[in-house]
């Protein structure tokens, strides 16, 4: 045998190509930006903290509202950690970009693997954004403007956002609840993830990869959908989003790939520290502004 357990990559290759942390020399320092400019937006900006929109000790979310006349879009954002780690205090930064232009911006929580699978960590995304539409207007927010974005497993979220049926999800639901989406260094196969050193934690089984697998479903929301990962990911990282957007490409959906050259995984979600970044810009498109 060859040792090769996914694709070409033997165990060692594979642990290396998804330890996102310890694969960049800078990963510090993107994550201590992350939290200065966290604690800049909460300082800065009109916020809602630690609102409750279910029963669960993680349904929470944070609320940075814009100011003036509304109502205002709302962009919704998903954080990342492999669906383990990480929590929403940490990213209220992806603020930044749309709060000043008038964009409503919303960061939830959600319940880690593997305390839940992920069924549940998906159901309670979906109920957060339901919470969202339903009480848009005591933020003063536009409930027919609702976008949503996320990084890494973040973006996987987001892309299982785009693969509800809303209308079957909860009374009343419009069926493009999402109006557009951003997957940020997104996870679209979870079998190599699997395969990884992750899942000493995580505790995928092979059923569990594949049904939660957005490379393998064929997408119901006609898009659009942006689809970012940096050119310094590696191989995969770089696979897992030009292959999903090939897959729902040809499949009807609207969505664009777009691999930012001179970025790695951290330093594509650090562009929303700078409102006036490429990415920031391509987002608030997406939301209309």
């Amino acid at each position: 045998m060859d040792g090769t357990i996914y694709r070409e990559y033997d165990q060692n290759s594979l642990d290396d190509l998804y330890n996102n942390r310890g694969r960049f020399p800078d990963t510090d320092d993107c994550k201590a930006a992350q939290s200065n400019g966290s604690d800049e937006a909460k300082a800065e900006y009109n916020c809602r903290l630690d609102v409750k929109f279910g029963d669960g000790a993680s349904d929470i979310l944070d609320i940075y509202q814009a100011e003036g006349d509304g109502p205002h879009p709302i962009h919704f954002f998903f954080h990342g950690g492999y669906w383990k780690s990480n929590t929403k205090d940490d990213f209220g930064f992806v603020a930044k970009p749309f709060v000043p232009h008038g964009i409503t911006t919303v960061v939830a929580e959600y319940p880690l693997i593997p305390s839940v699978r992920m069924d549940t960590l998906i159901d309670r995304c979906r109920a957060a954004l339901e919470w969202v539409w339903e009480n848009a207007e005591s933020f003063n927010g536009d409930k027919n403007n609702i976008t949503i974005s996320g990084h890494s497993a973040g973006g996987h979220i987001t892309a299982m956002m785009m693969q509800t049926d809303w209308t079957s999800y909860g009374s009343g639901l419009p069926k493009d609840l999402v109006k557009a989406g951003c997957s940020i260094s997104g996870v679209s196969d979870l079998e190599p993830v699997r395969l990884s050193f992750q899942n000493d934690e995580l505790q995928f089984d092979e059923k569990e990869a594949a049904e939660f697998s957005t490379l393998l479903m064929d997408p119901i929301h006609h898009g659009p959908l942006l689809a970012v990962v940096g050119s310094m990911e590696g191989e995969e990282f770089v696979r897992q989003t030009s292959d999903l957007a090939d897959a729902w490409g040809s499949k009807g959906m609207d969505i664009k790939c777009w691999i930012m050259e001179g970025k790695h995984h951290f330093t594509t979600i650090n562009q929303y520290l700078d409102a006036e970044s490429e990415l920031s810009r391509a987002v608030r498109e997406l939301v209309g502004k």
